[in-house]
């Protein structure tokens, strides 16, 4: 493929990108229609149940038969089922696109290489990863919760240079700066959902909802809570958007009173007198969650850790310390040597205001 056609793609990538605050379920995708080296439209998913991207870019044609010989780049695999909206794939061959170039495969069992093979028999001509990686990355949730049943989880975490996350009373607002505060804002508006412990609700009732000034889906607010201690005057509890207790305890009268506050309420397994986690993450998946948040204190995290369930560690960094008193970021079994110490790898470090973004996995 030629410089020209890895440049068109790059665009489509660009437009698909406009979807990530806004698309969840469904991926971000991004299509360009060209031809003899020029655009003739563009588009990209904006929201589920709205056009899809090639839908989109076909739409803005100046003219319907100017599509008659062109080429569709498009992110990800022209879908070829019944959903919401009809076949992409169907609509391009039927405007007589002639050439469509796709970054990847689409990981949905639904689709799965049937969008590429319909296209080719009917004669148009496909090719296949181009700039995939980058396609990759832009959906890395849609993507996992296809091929794993699990959505891509980050945990986010704030800490002094000594590794505490509060005082040894509980006070943690604020270890990081605004900006730091704020970057995670535009992170919270990426997810699908946000969870935490219910510990860290009963500590600081936070609103756990993403306050950034451009259209974003609100996550979907998740509060783990074994025994079901969730206040019914909790403060998420009085905002827009959905807020889902996940519990193993069965109580049939404490989960109708937090129904009737406006909770959904899900009951798992339990594992060592805590909701499985596995089972959490399952759950979530089900329900079409592609991307989780995690802001939580030193027990979920711990045993996050112990489980390897998160995908991606972000660690905020401030120039500050606050003693061995202090509480730490990881609470979970003691360990007896060196050898069986957590490691993880830097993936990425950023300088946010004074604070530093550490990007870490396992």
């Amino acid at each position: 493929m030629s410089a020209a056609d890895a440049g068109f793609m790059a665009r489509a990538l660009q437009l698909a990108r406009k979807g990530v605050y806004t698309t969840d379920p469904n991926p971000r995708v991004g299509c360009v229609l060209v031809k003899d080296g020029q655009i003739l439209a563009e588009g990209w998913h904006a929201k589920a149940g709205q056009a899809h991207a090639e839908i989109d870019a076909l739409a803005k044609l100046a003219e319907p038969r100017h599509a008659l010989g062109a080429t569709a780049y498009v992110t990800l695999e022209p879908c070829s089922h019944h959903g919401r909206t009809g076949p992409c794939c169907d609509a391009l061959i039927q405007a007589g696109i002639s050439r469509v170039v796709v970054a990847m495969q689409d990981p949905n069992p639904l689709v799965a290489g049937n969008g590429l093979k319909k296209m080719r028999a009917a004669g148009i001509k496909v090719s296949c990863g181009l700039l995939q990686a980058d396609a990759e990355q832009l959906n890395r949730g849609f993507i996992k919760r296809m091929v794993t049943g699990l959505p891509y989880v980050r945990s986010k975490l704030a800490m002094s240079l000594d590794g505490r996350t509060a005082l040894a009373n509980g006070e943690s607002r604020w270890i990081t700066s605004p900006q730091a505060r704020q970057d995670v804002q535009t992170f919270r508006a990426e997810s699908s959902a946000i969870v935490t412990g219910i510990d860290t609700v009963l500590a600081d009732d936070p609103s756990l909802n993403a306050r950034v000034e451009f259209t974003a889906r609100q996550p979907v607010r998740v509060v783990l809570d074994s025994k079901l201690r969730m206040p019914l005057n909790a403060k998420m509890l009085q905002l827009p958007g959905e807020t889902w207790v996940i519990t193993c305890h069965d109580d049939p009268a404490k989960q109708l009173r937090l129904r009737d506050a406006g909770c959904k309420v899900w009951q798992v397994d339990s594992r060592l007198g805590r909701v499985d986690l596995s089972e959490v993450f399952k759950l979530l998946a089900q329900q079409q969650i592609n991307t989780v948040w995690i802001e939580a204190g030193a027990t979920l995290n711990g045993a996050l850790l112990e489980t390897d369930l998160v995908d991606e560690w972000l660690v905020y960094m401030a120039p500050c310390v606050l003693g061995d008193q202090a509480r730490g970021l990881f609470h979970f079994s003691e360990l007896q040597s060196m050898a069986a110490k957590k490691n993880f790898k830097f993936n990425a470090i950023r300088q946010v205001g004074p604070d530093l973004r550490l990007t870490l996995s396992r």
